[in-house]
């Protein structure tokens, strides 16, 4: 029986790890009139560039935005030296 409790605290730390925020900071663009635009977007999948931008693109292109690239992918600690520069596009898509 006293084994199981640190296999019970094992488990729900990397359950709480699995679950950590991830945030990405990308580059989008509009035509016609051409309009570029730098964003940081909260991701709900994995965290990696490459499901940042599975899960960016089609958010953008609701709103006829093109994902042109993922700058990088970081936790909640990055997020406020970034508000500034994204501006009207922090955390909204």
């Amino acid at each position: 029986m006293k084994h199981i409790l640190p296999l019970i605290l094992a488990l729900s730390t990397a359950a709480g790890a699995a679950q950590a925020e991830c945030y990405a900071d990308y580059k989008a663009k509009r035509d016609d009139p051409l309009r570029l635009h730098y964003g940081v977007a909260e991701i709900l999948d994995v965290c990696s560039e490459q499901a940042a931008a599975a899960e960016l693109e089609p958010r953008l292109a609701k709103d006829d935005w093109q994902l042109l690239s993922i700058e990088g992918v970081f936790d909640a600690t990055g997020l406020e030296e970034r508000e500034e520069s994204a501006g009207e596009f922090y955390l909204r898509y």
